[in-house]
């Protein structure tokens, strides 16, 4: 997380001053997803020249806050030349080369946590094995300890069965990752899904029923109900386009106990995406959602702190509650953290290693603070040491410090409750959750 793409973060993560949570609790951004048709001239479909277009696309994209583009391949110097959103992920490579996936956000991103994913299935009558394409991942942060899970992702062409299984494979695949690394959080998936609503053997429906999702083009244009499996394509006319007809390119979303995410506002942008001509400069619309979002009142996370490694884990669904007890491995790191609550429930994370040490909680106590430490330990940051205090002055410690620490401490009325981030044999990366007195 002390690599977040973000100057005002800098300061929280890297100095040792105490870090309190922000007070923004809610607000508004933009998305819009958009297949740039990047491939080379000469076998590109777009019916625009793709250096002039691409440049007058990045021209565009100014007023929406985080963009996803697919097949951003050999004109990504022009598109990124041409437009000035302030995050942007490095590109993958050309086509042959990389995904042609890529984000520009007026919104900050963990960079740390940011991941590429290759498909495992593709076919190549379709000529999707011809680069790597698959999805990425990235946590977009909205305020202090507030992220939302986004990906992007471009799925298998075509619609003969082995494009299908293909497909399908792709959702699958991308289904198991958004479970094991978003388990509990808020997500977005955008990009191009190459599927249907209609084409009985697409599993966007399954997709997003089996992760939570909601579609926003359903909701807002088709009232909540998805056309049927089976029943005639709602195709484009692309003299006289509607919000009605249905498009690959899909914006799915879902709110956590921390983040309530509402989609307000669906258009295609096709309009705002021709040339003077009137010619698109893609050959995919361009698709926007506006979004509004709250915190949970009850809730509130610090920024985490550590390495990006290990598996991702959330005590969020647990709360609100009090720690009764608290619990830490520890010999020259940090191997484990964990809470008993009031109500019963044990959360632990990381390893088995080190020696296990315990705090229990005095009626009225209640922890106030933890100071973390992260060092270097075979190529991996992790995190050396933690002190917790409580209001009483209590305290427990474990580990070795380094000179790269932080403190987190629970605001005015507030406890530390519970953890966030990444473990695996040991604490690889950690925030604290904080729930109200």
């Amino acid at each position: 997380m002390k690599r977040l793409v973000a100057l005002v973060a800098a300061a929280t993560l890297l100095s040792p001053a105490a870090v309190h949570a922000d007070t923004t609790d809610g607000g508004t951004f933009s998305v819009l997803s958009y297949n740039v048709a990047g491939l080379p001239e000469g076998i590109s479909s777009a019916p625009t020249p793709r250096q002039s277009a691409t440049t007058a696309i990045g021209q565009r994209l100014g007023p929406y806050d985080l963009v996803h583009v697919e097949e951003d391949f050999n004109y990504h110097a022009a598109l990124y030349a041409a437009d000035n959103h302030p995050y942007r992920t490095p590109t993958s490579g050309g086509a042959g080369v990389g995904s042609g996936l890529n984000s520009l956000s007026s919104l900050p991103y963990d960079q740390d946590d940011f991941e590429r994913v290759h498909w495992n299935s593709c076919q190549l009558d379709s000529g999707d094995c011809l680069t790597p394409k698959g999805f990425t991942f990235m946590r977009m942060r909205l305020a202090e300890g507030v992220y939302v899970d986004v990906y992007n992702l471009h799925t298998n062409a075509g619609d003969n069965s082995g494009d299908e299984a293909s497909r399908a494979s792709n959702l699958a695949q991308l289904s198991d990752f958004v479970q094991t690394h978003s388990a509990g959080n808020a997500v977005i998936v955008m990009g191009d899904t190459n599927t249907r609503y209609t084409r009985s053997a697409d599993t966007i429906a399954n997709f997003a029923a089996t992760n939570g999702l909601t579609d926003a083009w359903v909701q807002l244009v088709r009232g909540g109900s998805a056309p049927a499996p089976g029943s005639p394509a709602l195709l484009c006319d692309e003299q006289n386009i509607t919000n009605d007809c249905e498009v690959v390119d899909k914006v799915l979303y879902r709110s956590s106990k921390l983040v309530n995410l509402n989609a307000s506002y669906y258009n295609n942008e096709h309009a705002k995406f021709l040339d003077d001509a009137g010619k698109m400069l893609s050959d995919h619309d361009p698709i926007t959602v506006k979004f509004s979002w709250s915190r949970n009142p009850a809730l509130q996370l610090s920024e985490q702190f550590g390495g990006p490694h290990g598996d991702y884990f959330t005590d969020v669904n647990a709360m609100p509650a009090a720690v009764q007890t608290l619990t830490m491995r520890s010999g020259s790191r940090v191997d484990q953290v964990g809470v008993r609550l009031t109500n019963g429930t044990t959360l632990t994370h990381g390893g088995s290693g080190g020696t296990q040490s315990s705090l229990t909680l005095g009626s009225n106590e209640y922890l106030t603070s933890v100071t973390l430490c992260e060092g270097s330990y075979q190529g991996h940051t992790r995190i050396f040491s933690a002190q917790f205090v409580t209001n009483l002055g209590h305290a427990l410690a474990g580990g070795s410090t380094t000179s790269d620490c932080v403190t987190r401490t629970a605001p005015t009325g507030w406890q530390i409750a519970g953890f966030h981030g990444r473990s695996g044999d040991e604490l690889d990366k950690v925030g604290v959750i904080y729930t109200a007195r």
